[in-house]
């Protein structure tokens, strides 16, 4: 075999799972959102989230970002600490990824970065939720509702 016909998977960027580009893999982003969707959903910080994992936040920011893929007892592990089923992480995947194979995946790349375009992926977004179900009364929080809603609607006329 010469060096042309030999796998690039131990190359800086390939293999493990990145695209030929060497961007993380579209599950792993995927993985890395949930994470981070959570973690903030309950106000912990990254750190914090570390500790419960036996990590550093540098590790878990890149989780997080898709960067460093996590593995099953990582995984669970993360599960546990975050409250939340193995299942969670997964949710809400896009069609674009799951309708894939292996190998179509494979070839696909997204920027890590753009979902932070996405509105539901925002900090303020995030703190706004947390914010709304610390709201206790249900009159309250269903008027704070619709209230918002109206601002919204407003906006766009």
């Amino acid at each position: 075999m010469s060096n042309d016909d030999k796998p690039t998977r131990n190359r800086r960027g390939h293999g493990r799972g990145r695209s030929q580009d060497g961007k993380p893999n579209l599950v792993d982003i995927h993985v890395g959102m949930r994470i981070r969707l959570r973690r903030t959903l309950m106000g912990m910080s990254q750190e914090k989230l570390g500790e419960g994992i036996g990590l550093t936040f540098q590790q878990v920011q890149k989780y997080e970002s898709g960067a460093n893929r996590v593995g099953a007892s990582r995984l669970y592990d993360l599960s546990r600490v975050l409250e939340v089923p193995v299942s969670f992480f997964f949710d809400d995947m896009p069609e674009e990824v799951t309708a894939k194979s292996v190998h179509e995946r494979r070839e696909m790349s997204q920027d890590p970065d753009a979902s932070d375009n996405d509105p539901m992926h925002r900090r303020e977004t995030l703190e706004l939720v947390r914010a709304y179900y610390r709201i206790t009364e249900p009159k309250v929080r269903k008027h704070l509702f619709e209230l918002v809603k109206s601002m919204g609607d407003g906006e766009l006329s």
